[in-house]
């Protein structure tokens, strides 16, 4: 049924979940605002088997694995609270398996968050915070 649903809904037969639309206009701000930094759009939703990363950049001679979390609210806490150290392993591990496609180039890497605040279904304020973690032990890359 599950199948059937998400079939209906990229048909644009059935609405879309809210927080999967929220997600989506937080991930497109988000790489706008980047943009407009000067970062290299590389790609979105990269999956692997050990997990997703919302958004990777290029900035200079570094690859930027971008977690991208959207609220509107903060009232109990900062969006990038979300990042645990649970969800930092899984970046790491699945930046590890994106380094592996690209067969382990010469490069410094970073994981961002960016945090994207919503008003009455409006983007109303987007927050880089660059280098927020290092990849987590006992990983260690370049």
């Amino acid at each position: 049924m599950k199948l059937l649903a998400r079939l209906r809904c990229w048909l644009g037969r059935a609405p879309q979940p809210e927080h999967l639309r929220r997600g989506q206009l937080g991930e497109r701000a988000a790489r706008r605002h980047l943009r407009r930094l000067g970062l290299k759009f590389l790609t979105a939703n990269f999956r692997s088997a050990r997990g997703e990363i919302d958004l990777i950049f290029r900035d200079r001679d570094c690859l930027v694995f971008v977690e991208v979390k959207t609220r509107s609210s903060e009232d109990w806490t900062r969006p990038a609270a979300a990042v645990d150290a649970d969800k930092r392993r899984r970046l790491s591990q699945c930046a590890l398996d994106y380094l592996r496609l690209l067969n382990q180039p010469p490069v410094r890497v970073r994981f961002d968050v960016v945090e994207v605040l919503l008003a009455d279904g409006r983007v109303r304020e987007v927050r880089h915070l660059p280098n927020t973690f290092s990849l987590s032990a006992p990983w260690r890359y370049g």
